[in-house]
């Protein structure tokens, strides 16, 4: 499955809006987010005008871009993608059912990545190359992941989308990690799906794409590769 903030909507709706935080992430003072804009700042974008709701995708292409985080996402293969939603309406909308997937050039579907997903693509890495002595058979090696996973929680914790509700006139934005490995060029030809954002009356918004031939196309220079 893809990204899903599992609450129902309905008589808990009002509930989490009066408990939404007033801002969508967990902050590290070492490690600080990017600025918050508005969804139509980024190239990336599908705007709705009937339902006053814009969301973009932000690809962090590059170590250099995503040099705040606490992990190198790109070395395990994994890309983190700024998800950023701005409800110009007067009334609130809900991700608690939200469905977000990336989608490639192919049409194969891609959800976002656990921390757990990380910490084996990172344990796994740790022990590419070794061999074991013979005789065998041997007792398992249990290598020790690279990447602590204190580190991977702690950029889940602090970066992961997490805005079960976009409250009206406000923008909420967040990453989610998804797995790239085996992809050339992961973002030519490929989007962004979401589906089943609903509005306050339970009723479910037409889906979003987001094509990021867009990002490509507005970038100083042709797409830079950082998972090889």
């Amino acid at each position: 499955m893809g990204f899903m903030l599992r609450l129902h909507p309905g008589l808990l709706f009002a509930i989490l809006l009066l408990f939404q935080p007033t801002t969508s992430f967990v902050h590290a003072a070492d490690h600080p987010q990017p600025g918050m804009e508005a969804a139509t700042a980024f190239p990336a974008v599908d705007v709705h005008p009937e339902e006053q709701v814009a969301i973009a995708a932000d690809p962090y292409d590059t170590r250099e871009k995503g040099s705040f985080f606490r992990v190198d996402y790109w070395k395990y293969g994994f890309m983190p993608i700024r998800v950023i939603v701005t409800n110009n309406g007067d009334k609130p909308i809900s991700l608690a059912q939200a469905r977000i997937h990336f989608i490639t050039a192919d049409g194969d579907k891609i959800p976002a990545a656990l921390p757990s997903d990380v910490e084996r693509a990172s344990t796994f890495d740790s022990k590419a190359g070794k061999t074991i002595p013979l005789p065998a058979p041997l007792p398992p090696i249990k290598g020790k992941p690279k990447t602590s996973t204190k580190s991977i929680e702690e950029d889940f914790a602090t970066y992961e989308y997490a805005a079960i509700v976009v409250e009206p006139h406000t923008t909420r934005a967040g990453f989610l990690f998804y797995d790239m490995k085996g992809l050339d060029q992961p973002l030519k030809g490929a989007k962004l799906y979401l589906r089943k954002l609903q509005g306050s009356d339970g009723k479910e918004l037409f889906f979003f794409e987001i094509p990021f031939d867009k990002y490509l196309s507005a970038q100083p220079h042709v797409e830079k590769r950082p998972l090889d």
